[in-house]
């Protein structure tokens, strides 16, 4: 397995951070692999994966070149840079990897195939190339519905952080995806690969939630200053704004479904209006029914209280969904 060594001071200053750059890298390794885990992605692939496929037939090096740096269970650096420790436009992130010196480009893509570069990818201008289809995917499949996207990073965020504070980083991290655990010792389970153990003591580390994707780590050599761990946010089948969940909205009412449904880890109020999209009124009117019915309860962390479904409250999402 993969493990990072992290030292107290470098844990206690790690944070969690926005990133419309992961986010867009999140939805290019969805379009790589056409891969949909849950409704949304199938969705959000049947919209935008026909305009990819005729982008990379146009293109047929930047086609190999997707193919070169997104391998099974591997990233070229130089395609998913860390971000900055407070979150930055998109285009000055993307920059970063339109900035890529060719050598490293090129050595990166090298390591992908496993020590050999094609003719065809021999050239100075991949970190541009990957950077043009990173801003196409951005402006015409994720930019629209940034807002949306944001508010669900921010709840994830939210939660997260009450997580810590009620039950220290083992809670926070051991659900943040899958091959991710805390060992203990300041050791930190990245992945389930058997890469050797890397020492990031002293660095920056980041926390980055996407609602596309699965998770990946970043670094970048020789400054690695910063690492992060990407990872999927919990409530990505929230839909604020939109309809409820079918047969649970049928029978609560959507917006009590949607409150119900936004509570698949316990969460606070202020949580529940940014998964949701209702305001503060209408959530805790939707809560109170909920507790009186007894499909959620309620206890208190710190100077907040979270509301959780009960278990005849899992029951009933079950059921109907």
């Amino acid at each position: 397995m993969g493990w990072w060594q992290i030292d107290a001071d470098t844990l206690v200053a790690s944070r969690f951070v926005l990133s419309s750059l992961a986010e867009t890298t999140a939805g290019l390794i969805r379009l790589r692999w056409d891969s949909a885990e849950l409704p949304p992605d199938r969705e959000w692939l049947r919209a935008h994966r026909p305009a990819y496929l005729a982008r990379l037939a146009a293109d047929p090096v930047t086609a190999e070149l997707v193919d070169a740096a997104l391998r099974p269970g591997w990233i070229a650096d130089f395609v998913a840079p860390p971000p900055w420790v407070a979150e930055r436009p998109f285009g000055e992130e993307v920059a970063v990897v339109r900035g890529t010196p060719p050598a490293d480009a090129r050595r990166d893509i090298t390591a992908s195939l496993g020590g050999r570069l094609p003719a065809s990818l021999a050239r100075d201008d991949l970190g541009e190339r990957m950077a043009d289809l990173l801003t196409w995917i951005w402006h015409t499949a994720i930019e629209p519905d940034w807002p949306r996207r944001r508010r669900l990073l921010e709840a994830d965020v939210l939660a997260r952080t009450r997580q810590l504070s009620v039950g220290g980083w083992q809670a926070a991290l051991d659900r943040m995806r899958g091959g991710t655990r805390w060992l203990g010792g300041g050791r930190l389970q990245i992945n389930a690969y058997d890469h050797p153990p890397r020492d990031i003591s002293g660095a920056q580390l980041l926390f980055v939630p996407n609602t596309l994707g699965g998770g990946w780590v970043a670094w970048q050599e020789p400054d690695s200053s910063r690492y992060a761990l990407m990872y999927r946010a919990s409530g990505v089948l929230a839909d604020p704004g939109g309809t409820a969940p079918g047969a649970l909205g049928r029978l609560l009412g959507a917006g009590r479904a949607r409150v119900l449904a936004g509570l698949e880890q316990p969460r606070s109020v202020s949580q529940l209006v940014v998964v949701s999209g209702l305001g503060l009124g209408s959530v805790g009117g939707h809560l109170r029914v909920l507790l009186e019915a007894g499909l959620v309860t309620r206890r208190r962390a710190g100077r907040s209280v979270l509301y959780m479904r009960t278990a005849a409250g899992d029951a009933v999402v079950r059921v109907a969904g």
